[in-house]
C-alpha cells in the first residue's frame, strides 16, 4: 500500500529508474518478479510486490516534507533504537529518535539484476559516526524480500549499538491481524512503563500495542487475507506496534489500521558491543506464510 502519486509513477516504469518523489530520490524497479521502490533518503524499502500480489509493505498517504522521514516500509533505525542513545557522539545526547540513518541520504553502490531477483548495495553519503561505518543489502525475487543493515566497528574503541529494521507490513485490518510464534516468549510492555509479562498463545491485536518480545524465532502475521513469515538474523528483540487511535501526525486513521509494525530489532535486551574491526548484520526476511 503505497500513496497513489507514487504509485503512479512507478506504472510507467520499465525496468530500473530513478525519480524524484516528493523531494526525494527513489529508486524504482518493475521487472518480470514483481515491483520494490526504495528512498535514498534512509535507504528505506517504501515497497515491494511480488508478481501476483498485493504491496507487503504500508506508507502512509501523507508523508511528512524534508527534512523529516517517511512512515512506512523499512525504516532503518541506527545506531540507536528509540532513545536508546548509547551511540549517541551529540554533545548533549539528545541525537534523533530512531538514530542518524533514516534521515541521511544514501547511495546505489551496486545494482545486481538479473532473471530470477535483485540485489542491491547501499551506504552513506557522509559518515554518520566517526567509529561506525554502515550498509545495506537488499534482496528481492518473487518469493522474498530480505534487507540486511551491516555495522562495523572502524575506530580504536568498543562501541555499544542497538538497532532496528522498524518493517510496516500492510495488512486488511489490524484488528483482524493474528500474529504467531511468540507464544511463552517474556515482553517489556512500552504501554505499561516495560512491565515484564510473558504471551500467552497467538497475540490478537485490539487495541494500542508497544512491546518489545525476547526471542529470536521467526513469527507468521495473517490478516485474514494473507499470511506473512517474519523471520530475522541476529537479533533477540522482536518489537510489535500499533497505536490505535494515538495517531502520528502524520497517519490518517482511514490508512492507520491497514498497517501493522513487526520489527527485527537489537534493543536494551540485546544491545550489540562492537570491538574494533568487527561486524554486525541485523537482518529480515519476509515471505509468504
Amino acid at each position: 500500500m503505497i500513496p497513489d502519486s507514487l504509485k503512479q509513477l512507478l506504472s510507467d516504469v520499465d525496468g530500473y529508474q530513478q525519480i524524484n518523489w516528493q523531494g526525494r530520490d527513489i529508486a524504482l524497479f518493475k521487472m518480470a518478479w514483481g515491483e520494490m521502490a526504495i528512498s535514498l533518503q534512509g535507504a528505506q524499502v517504501l515497497h515491494f510486490q511480488p508478481t501476483d500480489d498485493t504491496s507487503w509493505l504500508w506508507v502512509t498517504p501523507t508523508p511528512q516534507a524534508l527534512p523529516g522521514a517517511i512512515r512506512g516500509g523499512i525504516p532503518l533505525c541506527w545506531p540507536w533504537f528509540g532513545d536508546e542513545r548509547y551511540a549517541d557522539e551529540s554533545p548533549d545526547r539528545n541525537g534523533p529518535f530512531h538514530g542518524l540513518a533514516r534521515h541521511a541520504q544514501w547511495r546505489l553502490d551496486a545494482v545486481d539484476d538479473h532473471a530470477e531477483g535483485i540485489e542491491v548495495h547501499l551506504s552513506p553519503v557522509d559518515s554518520l559516526h566517526s567509529q561506525l561505518s554502515a550498509r545495506v543489502v537488499i534482496q528481492a525475487n518473487a518469493q522474498r524480500l530480505n534487507v540486511e543493515l551491516i555495522s562495523e566497528n572502524i575506530g580504536e574503541a568498543p562501541v555499544k549499538i542497538s538497532g532496528a529494521l522498524h518493517t510496516y507490513l500492510a495488512v486488511n485490518d489490524v484488528h483482524q491481524c493474528r500474529l504467531e510464534g511468540l507464544a511463552g516468549a517474556r515482553y517489556l510492555d512500552k504501554l505499561r512503563d516495560f512491565a515484564e509479562d510473558q504471551q500467552q498463545g497467538t497475540l490478537a491485536i485490539r487495541g494500542a500495542v508497544d512491546r518489545i518480545y525476547h526471542t529470536n524465532e521467526a513469527v507468521l502475521l495473517s490478516d485474514g487475507q494473507r499470511t506473512l513469515r517474519i523471520a530475522k538474523q541476529s537479533s533477540d528483540s522482536t518489537v510489535v506496534w500499533h497505536p490505535d487511535s494515538e495517531l502520528p501526525s502524520d497517519t490518517p486513521a482511514d490508512a492507520a489500521r491497514h498497517f501493522f509494525c513487526v520489527e527485527a530489532a537489537n534493543t536494551r535486551l540485546d544491545p550489540v558491543w562492537l570491538v574494533p574491526g568487527a561486524q554486525h548484520l541485523l537482518g529480515t526476511t519476509l515471505s509468504r506464510g
